[in-house]
């Protein structure tokens, strides 16, 4: 019985082989003489193209996908190289900007030094400025070993900055002619108007947000104007007589009448400070 059903079973594909060999062969027969296909062949050829289009759309879709989280991919990797070169050219230009104030602040400083003929000069550069004491005081990279001393001068820019008032083995402290405590040794200055005729002071006050040194109490009836020149006087014995401290930038009278107040524009910008100049006679 098991052959039978096996035979049986051999016997009907056969059958199925040839009824569709034949099948095919009329269909390609008919295809030749005819310009359209039969119908079987054409309901045969519609459910193909279903099927196809079943198949295809969601190949196509997952293909779609797939290439949408390719250039995803591509978009994110991009996108953060060129933040990097933002960032490197963003750390370019500033390290560019830093570098051109360093050379502008250094030429500046070797004009000073070729115009300190009469001194001994060692070049340092500001190592610590606090905010609380930004005006008062700072700290130069330079102390005895480079032959620093206490109350020598200290020159920045253009002209007098102020005086050496401690000294280390490597580093020294500054105290700024634009420091006003009351522990501080007022710096005595000189001014001369355009007659030659001079008036001693000390610098008594600054204002900061002008940039403004003072000079007050002022009783001498020399006729001072804004641009007259303004020098250490020498006076105290602590700094030098002649170095530049600015220029005269306004004259008032006190509330009284009886004296007048100097402002004076310092030569060198008190608030920007990086290198600096100590000078020995």
């Amino acid at each position: 019985m098991q052959k039978f059903f096996s035979n049986r079973k051999l016997v009907i594909a056969i059958v199925v082989f040839i009824i569709s060999f034949g099948l095919m062969s009329v269909s390609v027969a008919i295809r030749d003489k005819k310009s359209t296909p039969p119908l079987i062949q054409q309901f045969g050829n519609d459910v193909a193209g279903a099927v196809d289009r079943v198949i295809a759309w969601p190949v196509n879709g997952l293909q779609s996908a797939t290439n949408s989280v390719s250039d995803l991919l591509n978009t994110y990797q991009e996108n953060q190289k060129l933040k990097k070169q933002v960032d490197q050219l963003a750390q370019a230009k500033v390290s560019a900007q830093t570098t051109r104030a360093e050379n502008k602040q250094l030429r500046k400083q070797l004009k000073l030094n070729n115009s300190l003929s009469d001194y001994t000069t060692v070049t340092a550069n500001v190592l610590t400025r606090t905010p609380s004491s930004w005006m008062n005081q700072l700290v130069i990279s330079k102390g005895a070993t480079s032959g620093v001393k206490k109350n020598m001068p200290v020159m920045s820019q253009k002209g007098l900055i102020g005086r050496v008032v401690e000294v280390n083995q490597t580093n020294s402290k500054v105290e700024l002619i634009s420091n006003t405590s009351s522990s501080s040794n007022k710096f005595a200055i000189q001014i001369t108007n355009s007659a030659g005729k001079t008036v001693n002071g000390i610098i008594s006050g600054y204002d900061k947000s002008n940039n403004l040194l003072e000079m007050g109490s002022v009783t001498s009836n020399v006729k001072i104007k804004k641009g007259d020149k303004v020098v250490t006087s020498g006076l105290g014995g602590n700094t030098p007589k002649g170095l530049y401290v600015g220029t005269v930038a306004s004259v008032k009278q006190d509330d009284y009448g009886l004296a007048s107040e100097v402002e004076i524009t310092p030569a060198a910008d008190l608030s920007d400070l990086t290198v600096v100049t100590v000078a020995e006679q």
